[in-house]
């Protein structure tokens, strides 16, 4: 399952990285988002995906493997995707959009998600 999410208005760049940066936190899911997308050669190897997460403040070393989605998302319109590893229950979706809401809101962005 997973759960798309589209960004409206500046800085996406922002709010694109402020999402890694929670996706770190985040065990339960794996990531795909824009930014990656168009740089993906550079995460064939832990130290790639080490050196880009060090501009949000670093990712643990066990959670190289398991950060990047690798199911083939295709991105569509959507600017960032969280993949669930087992289905989740409702509550974690809803938490999941509250520490978004949290992380976006000093942003000033707007955003729609879609879990499907």
């Amino acid at each position: 399952m997973r759960s798309y999410v589209r960004i409206y208005g500046p800085p996406l760049l922002k709010a694109i990285r402020a999402l890694e940066k929670l996706a770190i936190s985040t065990s339960e899911v794996c990531i795909m988002d824009s930014m990656i997308e168009t740089a993906a050669p550079q995460f064939n190897t832990q130290e790639g995906v080490m050196n880009y997460f060090a501009s949000v403040g670093g990712i643990p070393e066990k959670r190289c493997g398991t950060i990047l989605a690798k199911s083939g998302i295709r991105m569509g319109d959507f600017d960032f995707v969280f993949e669930w590893f087992k289905e989740p229950k409702v509550d974690q979706i809803n938490m999941l959009i509250g520490q978004i809401d949290e992380t976006l809101a000093p942003l000033g962005v707007q955003y729609t998600i879609t879990t499907k």
